[in-house]
């Protein structure tokens, strides 16, 4: 590992793999991630398997600073998460009665409160829970993963309840510079500007003109601010001497 903190997204559900659903909570994480310095390595989506979460859980936890998990937690049969992921640190799992008093405060303890519903009280042994303003259902983290709803608007919150339980790092900085000219053009002199700057990643994106034809964002990224300065003047004198060159097609 790196100095700099590091950490996986993974995305779990049949739903996401097949189509039916987006996943949109890798980008909320990335966000958070970003702004506390961490740098998001890697996003997975694995479909809803025990020994699939299991395996995919120690390999990540094993590699990154963080694992971030989505999905999975909710009171039906194919909520299987918590095992696997309880598996995965050889963990014990039962319903636990901290998480139980939050389902109560919500449910009560009549008949709405179902052993369906007590299944989102399962938590394994020694783990933290995750605040869940939005539905109640807490999730948790167990030694470096972090465990939470898939439903976006859920994830989102809990997330914000994460903020305050992970590390920061270094924080990233960037820009980003619209250039009118396709990446055919770029590809040499942007590759040079690159190689020249080492301590800046730099990246283009095409995109399409209002007047047709292809252009490109260029976006530079760096915790070195002077290095990331340097890199900025660096990309603009390069646009200024590519005047002229062709902006049809890539």
């Amino acid at each position: 590992m790196t100095d700099t903190p590091t950490a996986a997204m993974l995305v779990i559900g049949d739903e996401v793999l097949s189509g039916r659903t987006q996943d949109c909570n890798t980008q909320v994480a990335a966000k958070m991630l970003g702004e506390a310095g961490i740098d998001l390595h890697e996003a997975r989506a694995i479909r809803d398997d025990a020994a699939t979460i299991t395996a995919a859980v120690r390999d990540l936890a094993a590699s990154h600073t963080y694992v971030f998990t989505s999905g999975g937690i909710g009171p039906t049969h194919d909520d299987i998460t918590a095992e696997a992921v309880a598996a995965a640190f050889d963990t014990p799992i039962g319903i636990r009665e901290d998480a139980r008093a939050i389902l109560v405060a919500r449910y009560g303890t009549g008949a709405d409160l179902t052993d369906a519903r007590l299944r989102m009280a399962r938590i394994p042994d020694g783990a933290v829970l995750i605040d869940n303003p939005v539905s109640g259902a807490p999730g948790f983290r167990l030694e470096n993963v972090f465990v939470m709803a898939g439903v976006p608007q859920v994830f989102a919150a809990m997330i914000e309840h994460v903020r305050d339980m992970v590390g920061t790092g270094p924080k990233m900085h960037d820009i980003s510079i619209p250039c009118p000219y396709p990446e055919g053009v770029l590809g040499g002199p942007l590759t040079a500007v690159a190689e020249a700057h080492p301590r800046v990643s730099v990246g283009s994106y095409p995109r399409l003109k209002p007047g047709g034809g292809w252009g490109v964002t260029i976006v530079a990224r760096s915790r070195d601010t002077d290095a990331l300065a340097a890199a900025e003047t660096a990309i603009h004198a390069m646009i200024e001497g590519l005047e002229g060159s062709t902006t049809e097609g890539e």
